[in-house]
């Protein structure tokens, strides 16, 4: 008989899982997604053009806080977590739950949901989200082009709106952003990649998406998300995960953020510009004693800022990357950094200025610190955002998320913008460690 599964997700990983586990594989039934972290999933369902010829229905997908019920009533022998940034702790409380009501809990690893590619593959992954992959994959990217090489970049998936749509996204200009009807949160990923003139493909069905990409490319980069693993190995494959002494311990604590480190080739200490002295040695002796092999880089993550000249003496509205700050926990981001370098006189704190979804944020995140997440899951939350952004007693916005949000949204007060990328400090340089691999 069939085993009848639950696959527990985020709309990524889980998708992902699905297709090059349970996809067409006749020993198992995929019953239901659970969804959670991502905002208007649940109620949806995995259409059967992604799912398969053995789901014609396609597969429901309800909020993981209908999982307890799901499993009994469902008569599910085996429930599959399938999604990131997660404490061990948590992850083990949800495989108690699976357990007590009588159930298998499953972590796939990297061997059954890793699709092989021909090519020359750099994965960049972190321990925890926000740490910086994104601004340490893009200077790899340029590094490799101005030696020839084809590079495309491949993102983890973020398929927050049409599934049937979302199979493979190529994108190469802001038109591309349009035409998929992209969110703020994918537009903070693809934006930065198509304004440096470099192609990064996304979507659902990664077999499809792999394909694509290698007619393209010389070198594949895998730009993470999360803290989840790659989807991608290679005969020829150099690991680099990201570290953020911000946030020091959580290497250890962390799913999968964990195996990451465990499996990387080369781990970056990022932040190192603007993290605690004992902070940071608490990584690096974590780095020695759970991977000692592995290479270290030193890394600074220097902010800036257009139109700084405004900041200085005034009231500020900070605005940062969503998910870095609200189930990536971290207390200030770059944003907060550039407000205080450049002389800010106060953070002004959004909350009371709030509206619609961004106020429920706040309210299921209550420890965001004096700043506003960009949060832009759905239209009727972008405006949310714009109505909150406009709401707010402030002098001047300072904006560090990815994207120009002046491009997406109408705002009444002047803003200075943020950007920034890893940097290296001293040796080893990410040219020196790419030289050694024999990409070039």
């Amino acid at each position: 008989m069939k085993k009848r599964v639950i696959i527990m997700g985020a709309a990524g990983r889980d998708f992902h899982n699905f297709n090059v586990c349970f996809r067409d594989n006749d020993a198992y039934e995929v019953v239901a997604f659970t969804a959670t972290q991502i905002p208007n999933i649940d109620g949806k369902s995995y259409p059967s053009s992604l799912a398969g010829k053995l789901y014609p229905e396609g597969i429901p997908i309800y909020s993981e806080d209908n999982l307890k019920n799901l499993v009994d009533e469902l008569e599910v022998d085996c429930v599959v977590f399938a999604y990131s940034d997660i404490t061990h702790e948590e992850v083990m409380h949800k495989a108690s739950l699976v357990n007590a009501i009588g159930a298998d809990f499953w972590l796939l690893g990297t061997k059954n949901t890793m699709i092989k590619t021909s090519k020359p593959l750099i994965n960049v992954c972190g321990v925890r989200t926000g740490v910086g992959k994104s601004e340490t994959s893009r200077p790899i990217v340029r590094l490799l082009k101005s030696k020839g090489l084809k590079v495309v970049s491949i993102r983890h998936p973020m398929p927050y709106g049409d599934l049937d749509a979302q199979k493979v996204q190529r994108f190469a200009s802001l038109e591309d952003l349009k035409k998929h009807d992209c969110t703020i949160e994918e537009m903070e990923e693809y934006e930065p990649h198509v304004e440096m003139g470099s192609i990064i493909y996304a979507g659902i069905d990664y077999g499809a998406i792999l394909k694509e990409a290698e007619k393209e490319a010389d070198v594949i980069i895998w730009d993470g998300g999360n803290n989840d693993s790659s989807f991608y190995c290679s005969d020829k494959q150099l690991n680099i995960v990201i570290t953020d002494p911000r946030r020091a311990g959580d290497e250890l604590t962390y799913y999968p953020g964990e195996t990451n480190l465990l499996m990387a080739d080369v781990v970056v200490i990022n932040r190192i510009d603007t993290s605690d002295l004992n902070e940071i040695i608490e990584v690096r002796d974590n780095i020695r004693e759970y991977n000692p092999g592995a290479t270290v880089v030193d890394a600074a993550l220097p902010v800036r800022v257009q139109n700084s000249e405004i900041i200085k003496g005034k009231r500020v509205l900070v605005i940062e990357d969503g998910p870095t700050h609200t189930h990536g926990n971290m207390e200030f981001g770059e944003g907060v950094v550039a407000a205080m370098k450049f002389g800010a006189d106060e953070l002004v704190d959004p909350r009371e200025a709030a509206v619609g979804t961004i106020a429920e944020t706040f309210e299921k995140y209550p420890d965001i610190g004096l700043l506003l997440p960009a949060m832009g899951y759905s239209q009727q939350q972008i405006q949310d955002l714009e109505t909150t952004i406009n709401n707010v007693d402030c002098d001047v916005i300072v904006s560090a998320t990815p994207i120009d949000l002046s491009r997406i949204i109408k705002v009444n007060k002047p803003i200075a913008r943020v950007t920034f990328e890893t940097q290296e400090i001293g040796s080893p340089t990410f040219e020196e460690i790419l030289k050694d691999f024999n990409i070039y």
